[in-house]
């Protein structure tokens, strides 16, 4: 009785932190629009660079998609301790495309302008390939992204070969990402390496996409 009164209560801070922040807390569903080994939907979007980017450019290159909203503390998270950055970074190097993806509505909470999304890449010293800006929601629908992070991963033959949550733990605390399995890293290692991925879907967690 003691150890379920001390989870509800923890589960009531975790919502009353959410909305204080004026976000709301999305468990998504599993990536039932999507098919796991089947072609990833194709896009065109255009960067805060201004350029356009097309899914269909990276064919013989893995690609990872990234939902993104800086308002987010389940984002903040990853940003902070610098793990997004790093994994940025680690995975470019190897010749990975990573697309940041913001599909926030003009008006909604987490929606940037180019030069704001510019601002953050530069803020956070992050590494994507590129940010995209999605603010008809038209990307985020076709992967049917609820959350933020969400994360795919799609193999060089345009293959989804990942769909889900960042990692196991499902927190806001930085101290929990040292002890979480990071799902992405671990599907592109595996992938790399010529192995099948073992965990291909899991639920993703985060702050709702503002559609």
């Amino acid at each position: 009785m003691k150890k379920k009164t001390w989870i509800q209560g923890i589960a009531a801070v975790m919502t009353l932190v959410a909305m204080g922040a004026g976000i709301s807390v999305l468990m998504s569903s599993r990536a039932s629009a999507l098919e796991i080994g089947k072609p990833a939907p194709s896009f065109t979007g255009k960067g805060s660079d201004g350029k356009d980017y097309n899914l269909s450019d990276y064919r013989g290159k893995y690609v990872v998609l990234e939902w993104l909203n800086h308002g987010c503390p389940y984002v903040a998270k990853h940003y902070d301790s610098g793990n997004m950055q790093g994994l940025q970074k680690k995975y470019t190097e190897k010749e990975t495309i990573w697309l940041s993806v913001i599909s926030s509505a003009p008006g909604k909470q987490g929606y940037s302008t180019p030069e704001e999304a510019n601002a953050d890449v530069k803020k956070h010293n992050a590494s994507p390939t590129a940010v995209i800006l999605d603010p008809e929601g038209k990307i985020g629908r076709a992967y049917d992204a609820k959350t933020t992070p969400h994360m795919f991963v799609i193999d060089p033959k345009g293959d989804l070969i990942y769909a889900g949550a960042i990692d196991s733990k499902r927190s806001t605390d930085q101290k929990d990402i040292p002890k979480s399995v990071n799902y992405v890293s671990q599907a592109l290692d595996e992938a790399m390496a010529g192995k099948p991925v073992a965990t291909a879907s899991t639920q993703a967690y985060g702050c709702s996409v503002k559609y």
